[in-house]
């Protein structure tokens, strides 16, 4: 498992499917454990992203490590990932490269370390595997921080939809609303 997500990020760090290629300084595939058993995922990678080639290492990041911390879970523990591996420069994406990106990657990623949990942090990484899991989709304000579960072949996986942590640095009055949420899921996961 762990080789095969190693040529898959191989693969990503080549890929010139789309145009977000142009932009990119480093892939940001992924990190953390091959058999972790709650992985994030969010958009895309922003500027600190593309410059070290890792996911969350901005101010949002930052945020991210003490949201995780709330649900008492550790950075090492859980895998983390975006829904397009090449840097966003406006955060802006097309359905199309969405698409190509999460048929080329982010569905084998989720294939190969089989996570028991998948909190999506954020509308566009909330809409793809709402979409995947044939999930009825809702307004995040609805739906932030709830549970639904899926059946695959031989799992049951818990979806949590959750906002993105740069949502609540853009939005201060979201600030309360994430921490809660986050904390809510100590214990659950």
């Amino acid at each position: 498992m762990e080789e095969k997500l190693l040529e898959l990020k191989a693969e990503a760090e080549k890929c010139k499917e789309c145009e977000l290629w142009k932009n990119r300084k480093k892939s940001v595939f992924g990190e953390g454990p091959s058999d972790a058993k709650v992985m994030l995922i969010g958009l895309g990678p922003g500027y600190w992203e593309n410059e070290k080639g890792k996911p969350f290492v901005g101010a949002a990041g930052k945020l991210l490590d003490k949201l995780l911390s709330l649900a008492g879970l550790k950075r090492e523990e859980v895998y983390i990932t975006n829904v397009v591996k090449c840097y966003l420069p406006e955060n802006k994406v097309t359905q199309e490269q969405v698409r190509i990106c999460t048929s080329l990657y982010l569905d084998k990623q989720i294939e190969l370390i089989k996570p028991k949990t998948i909190l999506t942090l954020g509308n566009i990484a909330t809409q793809y595997i709402f979409n995947k899991f044939n999930l009825a989709l809702a307004p995040m304000s609805q739906i932030h921080g709830r549970i639904f579960f899926v059946s695959s072949l031989f799992t049951r996986i818990k979806i949590i939809p959750m906002y993105h942590p740069a949502a609540a640095l853009r939005n201060p009055g979201l600030k309360d609303i994430v921490e809660k949420d986050w904390k809510n899921l100590k214990g659950r996961l």
